[in-house]
């Protein structure tokens, strides 16, 4: 078979590549993605589409490595890439929500703060323009 000739499952796959490098490029250009991320997944979807292109590459990086079969280095590969990906995630989140706690405890402070001096100031100058205040 020729090495260029395609079956559809490689086309779609290709094309999924192509709209995830796709979406990189564009994460880079609009800020979302830092210059050394979109290197590291450049170089992560042009792997997986010379691994999608010539299945046959893996079998001989497996075969150097001593494993059995291309399909088993990528099993291996990813399994770890998946993990350390949900953790950076997991890290991420509890920090996002350790600053949006923080965020609302000032926020909930200040307001606190303002609404003591109109208290303050609305019992020297008479009622607030929001009605009587509780006792």
């Amino acid at each position: 078979m020729n090495p260029w000739q395609l079956n559809p499952f490689q086309i779609v796959l290709l094309l999924l590549i192509a709209g995830l490098l796709a979406g990189g490029v564009l994460a880079l250009l609009k800020g979302w993605l830092r210059r050394r991320d979109a290197i590291l997944w450049l170089l992560v979807w042009t792997a997986g589409a010379i691994a999608v292109v010539r299945p046959d590459v893996t079998s001989v990086i497996a075969d150097l490595l001593g494993i059995g079969r291309g399909a088993d280095l990528v099993f291996y590969c990813a399994i770890p890439i998946l993990s350390f990906g949900i953790w950076m995630l997991y890290i991420r989140l509890r920090r996002v929500r350790r600053e949006i706690t923080l965020l609302v405890r000032q926020m909930a402070i200040l307001e606190g703060e303002l609404s003591a001096r109109g208290d303050a100031g609305s019992r020297s100058q008479g009622p607030s323009p929001r009605g009587p205040s509780a006792p």
